[in-house]
């Protein structure tokens, strides 16, 4: 058993699939175990059969020796609360696992609190300091690489990339997660959270994750999308991880009915159809991807409707459907095998 014992630091936003998805990350896909989530607006309730509570001081009788900061702010910063909420983690002897943009171990308040209670505090968003360019290692890498990509921001582009691992590992394939952000290293232990990485080194970042992906054996890499090409603020990120991990095929992963990017209210999406146009005409000039398949994020709709939207988008897409949640990840995962045996 796992030495490490998560409570999940989720106040306020445990209920928000949005702003809680780190929690939600850890706690179906991390290794460990999570034996608490702290909310106090929700203690007293559960997510997946792990108790919510409203304090470190209830946490503790469940033994956690780990605490994960499981919100994602925008912006990447800490609400004023929760400085007294980490220094409470310190002060009951936690390690500190955070994945936001405010480094924790360059805060010196809280470095010599922890100092003095013996604990250790880590930065899963901080990026290594020799980052550069790519050198073309990219196209020499000895394994096909998929990247997830999104018509917008958490829809679940991390989650797909996890099922289709598993699910080829499951086949006894040479399978890796390659995670890009603070939720996929907080699950995987290992990698490069790009959007906190100088732009001009993203692709350098993006090729340094799929070279050290088949360095760990990985000969199919599954890499996790960022942003969106479609994204007012945050395309960015996802050019630089098209271009630095250079993929072999696309997953476009899509929400059920959604029509506008969430936050931007006059900024509606394009169709599908558009975008896959989008990123095969973006894609690295020598090695140009196409989208495999589509995966859709049905969770807002009942059984039946699901499967008419995953019927639907297939028609209009002419490509391989599926929710790799609901429905599971085999046909997806067929549809890139194809692609990628080409």
């Amino acid at each position: 058993m796992s030495a490490k014992k998560y409570l999940v630091l989720a106040e306020g936003n445990s209920g928000d699939a949005h702003y809680g998805k780190t929690m939600r990350g850890i706690v179906d896909y991390a290794p460990d175990p999570v034996v608490a989530i702290l909310d106090s607006m929700r203690a007293g309730e559960s997510y997946r059969e792990v108790p919510i509570v409203g304090s470190v001081e209830e946490a503790l009788p469940l033994g956690p020796t780990v605490a994960a900061v499981g919100v994602a702010t925008q912006g990447g910063r800490f609400p004023p609360a929760w400085r007294e909420l980490l220094k409470a983690c310190i002060r009951a002897g936690l390690d500190v696992e955070s994945g936001l943009h405010e480094f924790i171990t360059e805060d010196p308040e809280l470095v010599e609190l922890a100092q003095r209670h013996g604990v250790e505090l880590r930065d899963l968003r901080k990026p290594p300091d020799d980052l550069s360019v790519p050198t073309g290692e990219n196209l020499r890498v000895p394994a096909k690489i998929v990247l997830t990509v999104g018509s917008d921001c958490a829809i679940g582009k991390k989650t797909v990339a996890v099922e289709l691992d598993r699910a080829a590992r499951a086949r006894g394939l040479r399978s890796v997660f390659v995670p890009t952000g603070q939720t996929g290293i907080a699950i995987a232990g290992w990698g490069i959270a790009v959007d906190a990485v100088i732009s001009d080194f993203l692709a350098g970042a993006a090729e340094r994750l799929v070279v050290e992906g088949a360095a760990r054996g990985g000969e199919l890499l599954w890499v996790e999308g960022q942003g969106s090409l479609a994204h007012p603020a945050y395309s960015g990120v996802t050019m630089g991880l098209m271009h630095g991990s250079a993929p072999h095929a696309y997953v476009l992963v899509h929400r059920a009915g959604a029509t506008h990017v969430e936050g931007y209210p006059d900024h509606p999406l394009p169709t599908l159809r558009e975008l896959i146009e989008l990123h095969e005409r973006a894609s690295l000039r020598l090695r140009p991807a196409r989208v495999a398949a589509v995966a859709l994020h049905t969770g807002s709709l009942d059984e039946a409707a699901a499967r008419a939207a995953i019927h639907a988008v297939e028609d209009e897409t002419g490509l391989p459907t599926g929710d790799p949640v609901r429905l599971g990840a085999e046909r997806l995962l067929d549809a890139v095998l194809d692609r990628v045996a080409e």
